[in-house]
C-alpha cells in the first residue's frame, strides 16, 4: 500500500484539513507519515495534537507516493521554506501526487510548480496564486494532472478522496 507524507505547521495547522484526509487515506490502506518544520508535537488551530515523526528537511519524496501540504494559518511558515519547496519539487519531478489545501497551495506556487496549473485554495490566496502563474478556479477541490488542491476545511474529506483516487486506492 502507498505511503503518504502529510506536512503540517508546528502550530496552527487546520485540524480538519489534517485529520479528515488522513482518516480517508488510512481507511483505504495507505500509511500516513507526518512531517513538520521539526519532529515532535504539533498543535492545530482547534487544539488537535499531532506528532511529526520527521522534519520536512529530512523527508525524502522518493519514499512517498504523495506529498500533502496541510493548511491553516500556521502553514505560512512554509510559504518560502527552501526545504518545503525542495520536497514539493522533488515529489513532482519523481511523478508523485503533490497536494495542498487551504492556504498551502501558495507553498507549491512559490516553489514554481503551479504555472498554468488549474488550482483552488482558500480565497485569501487568490492573488498570490495568480501572481505565480496559477489558473484559479475557486472549486472546492481541483485535480490538475499530478496536483490536487482544495479550498479549506469543508472540502477536507473530498480532498482526501481525490488523493486516494489519484493513488488508485479502492
Amino acid at each position: 500500500m502507498p505511503r503518504v507524507l502529510m506536512v503540517i505547521a508546528p502550530e496552527m495547522f487546520r485540524d480538519e484539513e489534517y485529520a479528515h484526509p488522513k482518516a480517508v487515506l488510512e481507511g483505504l490502506g495507505a500509511t500516513v507519515v507526518t512531517a513538520s518544520t521539526r519532529p515532535g508535537e504539533c498543535r492545530g488551530k482547534l487544539g488537535m495534537i499531532a506528532e511529526a515523526t520527521l522534519s520536512v528537511a529530512d523527508a525524502s519524496a522518493a519514499d512517498y507516493a504523495a506529498v500533502v501540504f496541510v493548511g491553516g494559518g500556521g502553514a505560512e511558515v512554509l510559504f518560502d521554506d527552501p526545504a518545503a519547496h525542495a520536497l514539493a519539487r522533488t515529489a513532482h519531478d519523481l511523478g508523485r501526487v503533490v497536494a495542498a489545501i487551504c492556504i498551502a497551495p501558495s507553498i507549491l506556487a512559490r516553489a514554481g510548480l503551479l504555472e498554468e496549473v488549474r488550482v483552488t485554495a482558500f480565497p485569501s490566496q487568490h492573488d498570490d496564486l495568480v501572481a505565480h502563474g496559477a489558473l484559479w478556479t475557486g472549486a472546492p477541490v481541483e485535480v490538475s494532472g499530478p496536483f490536487i488542491t482544495a479550498n479549506g476545511p469543508d472540502a477536507a474529506r473530498d480532498f482526501g478522496m481525490a488523493i486516494a483516487d489519484a493513488l488508485g486506492l479502492p
